[in-house]
């Protein structure tokens, strides 16, 4: 598949438009400010050193109370970008529903946004997808609770390759939804879903986490999607960056 060159210098696959912020700039609020203007393959990032910061417009065709699931699909080619260039020892886990970790060590997260008062039955008019993700410490080195890309022996630390790369893949986890059901994007993301021993899980229909105990017959534990994505336990309201 041909990649296009934008003037940002990312190599985007066909049906993404790059707007490129100054280092000071929210990926994340700028393309949610921008959703009744831009419309669906609309990537705004940020121009910085330190960090990967890239938000993705999306217009999804079915309900909202399913498409939130678009979250998955973001964390999965999140960590299929990760991969790329990951050492082979480092391994990339997720915490429920939305954070990133490399290694052990939090490296970032996903947010995600929908219109306030969007019909849960309808499709919505869009979703803004965030990802944010730690190319280098600012304070202090590396624990076992926080980490960078540096720090774990990335030898890439080009934003712009990762963002053309996740976009890459979150364009291949979206067609492999539209093509085949969500079951093998649900299916991707409870493989890198760090475990609970003895558990058994799933995700429903509107992306709640479905946990079942092994050997104990009562009906399975559900953990909200809606409360988690609130939280947004990865991310410093202070700082707007990653947790450290």
């Amino acid at each position: 598949m041909p990649f296009a060159q934008t003037e940002t210098g990312l190599q985007l696959p066909p049906g993404f438009t790059a707007i490129g912020l100054r280092e000071l700039g929210d990926a994340f609020a700028t393309a949610t400010a921008l959703t009744a203007e831009k419309g669906a393959g609309t990537l705004v990032w940020t121009r910085r050193f330190d960090l990967v910061e890239v938000a993705v417009v999306l217009e999804p065709g079915e309900p909202l109370s399913t498409a939130r699931r678009a979250i998955f699909a973001g964390m999965n080619a999140a960590a299929d970008a990760l991969a790329t260039y990951c050492p082979p020892e480092k391994p990339v886990v997720f915490a429920w529903p939305d954070i990133i970790l490399l290694d052990g060590g939090l490296i970032g997260g996903m947010r995600l946004a929908w219109a306030e008062g969007a019909d849960e039955n309808e499709p919505p008019d869009w979703l803004v997808l965030g990802l944010m993700m730690r190319l280098m410490m600012h304070a202090g080195p590396a624990s076992r609770d926080r980490t960078s890309l540096e720090a774990e022996g990335f030898e890439l630390l080009e934003p712009r390759e990762l963002i053309g790369s996740f976009a890459r893949h979150l364009m291949t986890h979206f067609h492999t939804w539209q093509q085949d059901g969500f079951r093998q994007i649900g299916a991707d993301y409870l493989a890198r879903l760090s475990p609970e021993k003895g558990t058994r899980t799933g995700i429903d229909h509107n992306g709640d986490l479905l946990i079942h105990r092994i050997g104990k017959p009562k009906a399975a534990e559900r953990r909200a999607l809606l409360p988690s994505l609130a939280a947004c336990g990865w991310l410093d309201r202070q700082t707007g960056e990653p947790l450290i």
